[in-house]
């Protein structure tokens, strides 16, 4: 769980980020600031961190939730552990916030406002449960994309099974391992006309990552979407967060993380601030620790 002091320490930050944030008569919405320097420290996916003996990869899919818009902390992570592959260069690196960098690995030019998500606090906790894994993250993430973008033989659920096997190619001397796919997205499908059509695509991307991945139990740990904001919305949330509720209903050795209570936000009543995304990160990993 977090700490109480980590705790105090996120939601000061994110309190002080909302109070520069703050325009009269406009919308609280903050700009994640870019990440700072250093660059990324450069790591070897080849090689186990010193006193691990095993590699366990984790694949990040989803919208924009997943790829993170939280306000990153002042001290970037870095624990050889933990690794990431960047989304541009393919290349792996010490993990760190945001995830789904999209600039340069060195000068981050060419940076959006990818910010903090669930990956890295997810990450922190296996780790510390796993004391003889080293991790290694697959961000994957993009945002605004309806599901439909994630069946297979669409760009972004393909482009996410390249990065999966190369990563397993890569890594096979280590007998490197996908244990879980993790998947926030719906907000994009929140409407009748998706609906009635949602369940099944979820459906056909369990089954596909499983089919693809050649690993029929891998475990598909969804979480549900903030229920914040507009009242006209607010079904539609609804109706996609009781369909990834039930999710284990309809496929073993998956299940959906509860964060309807979480309503802290960046502004925008849809993107989750930085406490909330830690919270969720959390409970993705008691829940797949869990997971029969």
């Amino acid at each position: 769980m977090l700490t109480r002091r980590t705790f105090i320490a996120l939601t000061a930050a994110s309190s002080s980020a909302l109070a520069q944030a703050a325009k009269p008569g406009k919308p609280n919405v903050i700009a994640t600031p870019p990440p700072t320097g250093p660059g990324l420290v450069t790591a070897d996916i080849t090689k186990l961190a010193p006193e691990t003996e095993q590699l366990d990869l984790y694949l990040l899919i989803g919208q924009s939730n997943m790829k993170g818009r939280g306000v990153m902390p002042e001290t970037a992570a870095n624990n050889p552990r933990i690794l990431a592959m960047h989304l541009k260069d393919d290349q792996w690196y010490i993990a760190r916030h945001p995830l789904h960098l999209t600039g340069n690995a060195q000068t981050f030019a060419g940076h959006d406002n990818a910010g903090v998500g669930p990956g890295l606090a997810f990450a922190e906790a296996i780790a510390m449960a796993h004391p003889r894994s080293t991790i290694g993250l697959i961000p994957c993430a993009v945002g605004g994309s309806q599901i439909k973008l994630w069946q297979r033989g669409a760009k972004l659920y393909d482009e996410a099974m390249r990065r999966a096997k190369l990563t397993l190619q890569t890594t096979a001397p280590l007998k490197g391992r996908i244990r879980a796919a993790l998947w926030l997205q719906g907000e994009s499908d929140a409407r009748p006309a998706e609906l009635a059509v949602y369940e099944a695509k979820l459906l056909k991307l369990v089954d596909d990552l499983r089919s693809d991945l050649d690993s029929p139990e891998l475990p598909f740990i969804a979480c549900t979407i903030g229920e914040m904001g507009d009242a006209a919305k607010l079904d539609g949330k609804a109706g996609i967060n009781q369909i990834l509720l039930s999710l284990s209903q309809k496929r073993p050795h998956t299940a959906c993380i509860d964060c309807r209570d979480l309503k802290t936000h960046i502004g925008d009543s849809v993107h989750f601030d930085t406490v909330a995304q830690n919270i969720i990160g959390q409970r993705y990993a008691e829940t797949l620790l869990k997971l029969p």
